[in-house]
């Protein structure tokens, strides 16, 4: 049976990384929900996927530059367009630490998957991983399980230094290495554009298959993170990978088409923004109950 990750989660419904989207991926019946974190200003653990603020929210700036209490203050929400209900909480209320997000995943009361993309780079450097982990031992994190009762965490990040210093400390089934393709022409664009921030997280993403390729290959790491578009360029590797035992986790599958490829191919994990869809289409395969 092929399970299904929230992406940032059911954020083709509500806004990503919201409290609304998370709510909404349990009600969808995810298996899991993936996020991203970041480190504020007072050093917590918080649930954002950019560096800055500027495209989700009514503020501009690094998100290293606000403290938790000023992000709380922030509209996340506004810029979907979608009105909220309010059950999920008022506009105030969507932005989530991490700590809030294991509240919410483990009041679900049944077992759920959590994938915590970390992202680099971070002027924090490794102290970003501390800090998650940190966070989540004071939740309950199990070391040996990488788990909080029901909550099965995962880490994923494209670094692959990251995880390298993270397989100290958590399971090789728990560590996914994130891989996509090279793109030295959105560097050198960027570069030439004068934003050395983008460039920097676009020279991180670019070399994740260089660096985490050979990562999996030596069997250190448990979960394999590939786009859906580099899985088609690599269908050898891919299938490679699922002879050798690991598990593989494709983003973002919200197309019919590579619903049924990846299923195709034995993929045990797929992160979707609309979850309840990409579910309903391994339903009718029979790929799910």
């Amino acid at each position: 049976m092929q399970n299904v990750y929230a992406h940032r989660g059911s954020s083709g419904v509500y806004a990503e990384n919201t409290r609304a989207a998370y709510l909404q991926a349990i009600a969808d019946g995810a298996d899991g929900i993936e996020c991203d974190v970041h480190l504020s200003r007072d050093r917590q653990v918080v649930c954002h996927h950019d560096q800055t603020v500027d495209r989700t929210s009514n503020a501009s700036g690094r998100i290293s530059s606000y403290t938790l209490a000023e992000l709380r203050g922030l509209d996340f929400s506004g810029w979907a367009g979608r009105q909220v209900p309010t059950a999920y909480g008022g506009p105030r209320e969507q932005f989530a630490a991490l700590s809030e997000l294991v509240q919410i995943a483990t009041a679900a009361g049944r077992p759920l998957g959590l994938a915590i993309e970390i992202k680099h780079p971070s002027e924090f450097g490794r102290g970003l991983e501390d800090a998650v982990l940190h966070t989540l031992e004071g939740l309950g994190w199990d070391a040996q399980t990488s788990a909080i009762g029901d909550v099965a965490v995962s880490f994923m990040c494209f670094d692959a230094g990251s995880i390298r210093y993270l397989a100290d400390r958590v399971p090789a089934a728990s560590l996914c290495q994130l891989i996509t393709g090279e793109n030295p022409a959105k560097i050198r664009g960027l570069q030439d554009a004068g934003d050395r921030l983008g460039a920097a997280v676009a020279a991180v993403v670019h070399n994740s298959a260089r660096d985490g390729v050979p990562l999996l290959d030596s069997g250190a790491v448990g979960l394999a993170g590939p786009g859906v578009a580099w899985a088609r360029a690599h269908e050898q590797v891919v299938r490679h990978w699922l002879d050798a035992g690991l598990r593989l986790r494709v983003w973002t599958v919200d197309d019919d088409a590579d619903i049924d490829f990846l299923a195709g191919l034995g993929v045990q994990e797929m992160t979707s923004n609309h979850p309840a869809h990409t579910r309903a289409v391994l339903a009718r395969r029979g790929d799910r109950p």
